[in-house]
This record gives C-alpha cells, sequence and structure tokens, in this order.
C-alpha cells in the first residue's frame, strides 16, 4: 500500500500532507466540539459540575460613588464624567465552578452596544479598559450564561444585560422615596428593602464596604434571577467566589447605618472631603 502510495504524496505540499495527518476530531462523541456545544467537566477538579447545570443568576449592580471605597489603593478608581447613575457589575451564572475558556470574545462582537456599555458598563478601574473588563466578564461568567439560547452570543449576552439594567432602575425608585446621596444622612435596610423589594423581589441583597472612616457605605444591589429571567431564584450563589465577595463586599449589617455617598468625578475616593 505504502510503495503505491508514495509517489501521490511525494508530489502534494508539505501544508496538504500535514492536514492529512490530523486527528479526526469529528469522528468520536468525546471530542472537544462535542463537549463545547452541551457543556464542560472541570477535568482538573473532579466533582465540579458541567458549566450548564445552574438555574438562578445574579444581576449585580454597583454604585460608583461607592465603588472606590472597595478598592485597597486609592489611585486604581476613576469615575468617568458622565457616569451618575448606577452601573453594572455583572451577571454571574451560579454554582458553575468554572465556565470553559472555549468562547473569546472579539471587540467586533459588540461594536453595535459600545455607547450603551459605556454609559451602563464601564470600568472604574483605570489601569482596566472598558472593553477589557467586558471580556472579562464575558469569558468568566457569560460564556456559562450561553447555555441559555437568549444568551448564546457575546452580543446577546450583553444586551439582555443592558434590558436588565434598564428594568432595574434603582436610581428612579430611591429618588421617588426620598433617598438619595448623602456625606451625612445614613439609612438604614428597613428603610431601603421596602422601596426596592416591590421591583427586585425579597431575596435581593443590599451590600456595603467598610469604607475608610469606619462606616458602612452603599456598594452594591444583588438581584436573584432565574434561568428564564424572572425575578427571584431559591438557588443561593454560594459555588461562585465572585457571588460572595467581589470587591470585598458583605451584606449591609441590618441594624447598622449605611451611608449611600455622592459621586465625586474630581475625587471619587473621598466624595465627602
Amino acid at each position: 500500500m505504502w510503495r503505491t502510495a508514495l509517489p501521490l504524496l511525494v508530489g502534494l505540499s508539505p501544508a496538504v500532507v500535514f492536514l492529512l495527518q490530523l486527528p479526526d476530531y469529528t469522528a468520536t462523541q468525546e471530542g472537544p466540539w462535542q463537549d463545547f456545544k452541551h457543556g464542560r467537566q472541570g477535568l482538573d477538579s473532579p466533582g465540579k459540575k458541567p458549566f450548564c447545570s445552574w438555574k438562578c443568576l445574579l444581576f449585580t449592580l454597583q454604585w460608583p460613588g461607592a465603588f472606590c471605597q472597595s478598592l485597597d489603593k486609592e489611585t486604581l478608581c476613576k469615575i468617568p464624567p458622565s457616569i451618575n447613575n448606577w452601573t453594572i457589575h455583572g451577571l454571574w451564572p451560579q454554582k458553575v465552578g468554572r465556565c470553559c475558556s472555549c468562547w473569546p470574545m472579539f471587540q467586533s462582537d459588540v461594536q453595535e452596544l459600545d455607547p450603551e456599555l459605556n454609559q451602563h458598563w464601564p470600568s472604574l478601574l483605570k489601569t482596566q479598559p472598558s472593553f477589557h473588563f467586558w471580556k472579562q466578564e464575558w469569558e468568566k461568567h457569560g460564556v456559562c450564561a450561553a447555555c441559555v439560547e437568549g444568551m448564546n452570543s457575546p452580543l446577546r449576552y450583553f444586551q439582555i444585560s443592558l434590558k436588565l439594567r434598564g428594568q432595574f432602575d434603582i436610581q428612579r425608585l430611591l429618588q421617588e422615596a426620598g433617598i438619595n446621596p448623602s456625606c451625612e444622612r445614613p439609612y438604614k435596610l428597613e428603610e431601603v428593602h421596602p422601596v426596592l423589594a416591590p421591583h427586585l423581589g425579597d431575596k435581593h441583597e443590599v451590600q456595603c464596604v467598610t469604607g475608610d472612616q469606619g462606616r458602612e457605605v452603599w456598594f452594591q444591589v444583588k438581584i436573584p434571577i432565574s434561568r428564564n429571567l424572572t425575578v427571584g431564584c431559591g438557588h443561593r450563589g454560594d459555588g461562585d467566589p465572585e457571588a460572595r465577595d467581589s470587591f470585598q463586599g458583605h451584606p449591609c449589617p441590618p441594624q447598622v447605618p449605611f451611608y449611600y455617598l455622592p459621586i465625586d468625578h474630581q475625587d471619587p475616593r473621598r466624595p465627602c472631603g
């Protein structure tokens, strides 16, 4: 056989010979494309669930006026001049362990959403361009969310996130209830929760960070959402490290007053001087 095939092989270009030597990935049900389509078990950590097994998401909004308080280094923070509202931190499937690294994201994937993303999902770090923030969120969380048809591409994942941001207009709800940013006026959960619960569900979480002066500062709101994007979900996100302690956030203590600080674009770390 090889004697009869040898003249043919000699006449082929090196590139064609190389391709003939590649393994046939489509010949087995265990090939990588099959794994990527239906979810991939973490091979390096036995016992991890496939990343498509999640049932709940956390949609997390952050308050720029307190974001800088969550950072160890004050010089890292920036608030773009156009940002005066709550911004998106992420949309995170829960209890997935880790998404696969099988779906890269490119700037062209979300180019048509640039104006909206820059306004509602900006990077607040000097060292991180906004696209790098979005890319990180897609690769860490969006690939897992893509198991749902409505989010099965970077474009769709970010479109859904922007729609949720429009649905949960926290600043408007607070303003209508007379809850406004202030350096002097503290608030308690018993004041804030009744305002947000009818719109965000009873299981939303108000998160604080401990500020420079040792006082509690309102930082984030985490909104549980089911797989079909309805508000509320019974599964807690204790399987996702970012869902538990992102940027040193913690649930605001029920009996301790916290501050809803104003945004200061010039000195974002010290909005109250």
